[in-house]
C-alpha cells in the first residue's frame, strides 16, 4: 500500500495556493540563508555587551556553521522517517524559537547553545525547499520554480551584512534575531495552509548510528579549524593539526562506511552519478568562490579604501538588480535550451567580473566597483538554476531530498572552505608584496630617494618620511594581494566550464522539468 502511495505524484499547485506557497518557501529559505551573514558585521557589539573577546563573539558564526553543515546531509534520511512538509514546518517553527531564545540570550554559552540549535534546525530547510517547488509547479514551469528558489538564496547573503550593520547600529543586536520571528511565523502558517495534505509517504528506516557519529565528528572538526585556523595562524598551532588529522581520519572511516552500510545515513552512491557529482562539483566550487569573494571585498574596502560596513554594503547590493530580474527569464528558457550553455555562459561572465576587479587601484572610484557587480548579476541568473537542473536530472523522486541535501551540504562546506582560503591567501599575497616593495625601499633607487627628498621639503622627518611610505606601501601590497586573488577566482571560473560538459543532463521536455517529473 505504502509503494502504491509513493507512486502517485501530486498535482501542481495551480492559481492563488501556487503563489502562496512560492511565497511561503522563499520567506522561509531568505530567513535561513539571511542568517548564514547577518552576524557578521554585529560581532563587535555582540561581544561587548556580553562581556567577552572579539574572538570568543566569532564562536556565535562557527557554532552556526557547524550545526547546519551536519544537519543538512541528514535531510533525506530525515525526509523518510518524517515527510517533507512535515520536516519543512519543524524546520521552520523550531528555527523561530532558536531565534527567539538568541535575543534573549543573556550569556555567551546561552546564546552558542541557541546558535547550535538554530543551525541545525535549519539544515534541512534549504533541500526541502527546492524539493517542495519543484513538487508545486507544472512539469513545464519547474525552471521558474527554480528561479524562484535561486532569487533568495543569490539575495540573501548581500542583505545580510547590509542588515546586520544597520540594526546594530540603529537599534541594538538582538534584532538580528528577532526579525525572523514575524517572518518565520508567515512562512510558517503559509506553509501548513498549502502544503499540509501534500506530505510524503514515510518510510521507517533504521538510524545509522556509526555514519552519524562519523559525520558530526569530521565536519564538526573541519568546520572548527576553517573557522578558527587564521586565528590560530593554521598549521603552525597544535589545536588546527589535530582538527584537521581528526577530520581526515573520520572522513576516511566515513566514507568505507557510509558505502557499505545497508541504510547510510548520508547516500553516497549518488556520487556514481555524472550529472550529480559533476553538478555539485562545479557549483559548489563556484559558490565557494563567490562567497569568499563576497567576504573579501567588502573587508578590503573597509580596511584598505576606507569605507564604512554600510558603505562597502551599498556597494555590493546592485549584485541583486540583474539577479532578480533575470532569474524569470533563465527559467523560462531553459526547457527549450541545454542547461550547460547557460551555466557557460554564467561562468564566463563571473570571470570577466573578477577580471574587471583584477584592474583595481588603490584609488577606485565608485562607478569602477558599480559596474562589475552590477554585470555579476547577470551572472548570477544563470548560476543555480540551471546547475541545480543538472545535479537533479535523471534522479528517481525518492531520492531528490536526499541529493538536494548532500548537494548542498557540500555547497555549503565550500562556501565555508572559500571564506578561510581567502582570507588566509590574502594575508599571505600582502606580505610577499609588501616585501617586494619594502626592497625598494633604499638610497640607491632613485625614485624612493627622490620620494623622501620631497616629504623631507614638505617638512616631514626622516622617520615620519619612512614611516609615510611603509603605510603607502602597506595599503599598495593589500591591493596587489587582493588583485592576485580576483584574477585567480577568473581564472578557476573559466577552468570550471570542463566539469560543467562532463554531464548529460537528460532532455525530457526540459531538464528542471524532469527534475520536476522525478519529485512528482
Amino acid at each position: 500500500m505504502a509503494q502504491a502511495q509513493a507512486q502517485v505524484p501530486h498535482p501542481p499547485l495551480e492559481g492563488a495556493q501556487l503563489v502562496i506557497g512560492t511565497i511561503a518557501v522563499s520567506l522561509a529559505v531568505f530567513m535561513n540563508v539571511l542568517d548564514t551573514s547577518i552576524a557578521n558585521v554585529s560581532i563587535p557589539s555582540i561581544s561587548g555587551d556580553l562581556g567577552v573577546s572579539s574572538d570568543q563573539g566569532t564562536w556565535v558564526i562557527t557554532s552556526f556553521a557547524v550545526a547546519n553543515a551536519i544537519s543538512v546531509p541528514l535531510t533525506g534520511w530525515l525526509t523518510d522517517r518524517i515527510g517533507q512538509v512535515r520536516l519543512f514546518m519543524a524546520s521552520i517553527v523550531l528555527f523561530v524559537i532558536s531565534s527567539w531564545l538568541c535575543g534573549l540570550a543573556p550569556t555567551l554559552p546561552f546564546l552558542l547553545a541557541s546558535r547550535v540549535l538554530q543551525g541545525a534546525v535549519a539544515g534541512p530547510m534549504i533541500p526541502l525547499s527546492q524539493t517542495l517547488l519543484l513538487a508545486s509547479y507544472p512539469r513545464a514551469k519547474a525552471p521558474m520554480a527554480l528561479s524562484m528558489w535561486a532569487m533568495t538564496t543569490l539575495i540573501a547573503p548581500v542583505a545580510g551584512p547590509i542588515l546586520g550593520g544597520w540594526i546594530s547600529d540603529n537599534i541594538s543586536w538582538p534584532w538580528i534575531f528577532y526579525v525572523n520571528i514575524p517572518v518565520g511565523m508567515i512562512a510558517a502558517a503559509a506553509t501548513w495552509t498549502i502544503f499540509r495534505n501534500r506530505d510524503s509517504v514515510i518510510r521507517k528506516a533504521p538510524i545509522d548510528g556509526v555514519g552519524l557519529g562519523l559525520l558530526i565528528v569530521w565536519v564538526g572538526s573541519l568546520q572548527v579549524m576553517l573557522d578558527k585556523g587564521k586565528d590560530l595562524d593554521w598549521f603552525s598551532s597544535t589545536t588546527v593539526v589535530v582538527l584537521a588529522l581528526v577530520a581526515v581520519i573520520a572522513l576516511a572511516f566515513f566514507i568505507v562506511w557510509e558505502l557499505t552500510a545497508e541504510h547510510p545515513v548520508v547516500d553516497l552512491s549518488l556520487f556514481g552519478r555524472r550529472n550529480f557529482t559533476g553538478g555539485t562539483i562545479a557549483l559548489s566550487i563556484g559558490y565557494g568562490l563567490y562567497f569568499g569573494n563576497l567576504v573579501l571585498l567588502p573587508l578590503w574596502l573597509q580596511t584598505d579604501i576606507g569605507y564604512t560596513a554600510t558603505e562597502a554594503g551599498l556597494v555590493m547590493a546592485p549584485v541583486g538588480l540583474f539577479a532578480v530580474l533575470l532569474s524569470p527569464i533563465t527559467g523560462k528558457i531553459l526547457p527549450r535550451t541545454d542547461p550547460r550553455y547557460i551555466a557557460t555562459l554564467s561562468f564566463l561572465v563571473f570571470a570577466l567580473c573578477f577580471w574587471m576587479r583584477s584592474r583595481y587601484t588603490t584609488g577606485v572610484d565608485t562607478n569602477s566597483l558599480l559596474i562589475p557587480t552590477l554585470i555579476q548579476g547577470i551572472g548570477m541568473a544563470g548560476f543555480f538554476i540551471p546547475l541545480v537542473s543538472i545535479t537533479l536530472s535523471g534522479l528517481p523522486g525518492n531520492r531528490i531530498p536526499a541529493a538536494s541535501g548532500l548537494s548542498n551540504f557540500v555547497r555549503i562546506m565550500c562556501g565555508g572552505i572559500g571564506t578561510s582560503i581567502f582570507q588566509t591567501a590574502w594575508d599571505h599575497r600582502t606580505i610577499v608584496h609588501h616585501a617586494r616593495l619594502a626592497a625598494q625601499a633604499n638610497v640607491y633607487n632613485p625614485v624612493f630617494d627622490q620620494s623622501i627628498r620631497q616629504m623631507g621639503a614638505a617638512g616631514f622627518s626622516q622617520s615620519q618620511a619612512y614611516g609615510l611610505f611603509n603605510t603607502m606601501a602597506t595599503q599598495q601590497a593589500a591591493q596587489l594581494g587582493v588583485n592576485d586573488l580576483f584574477y585567480m577566482s577568473a581564472g578557476i571560473f573559466v577552468a570550471l566550464i570542463a566539469l560543467i560538459w562532463i554531464t548529460k543532463p537528460e532532455r525530457a521536455g526540459g531538464d528542471a522539468g524532469a527534475a520536476a517529473a522525478a519529485a512528482h
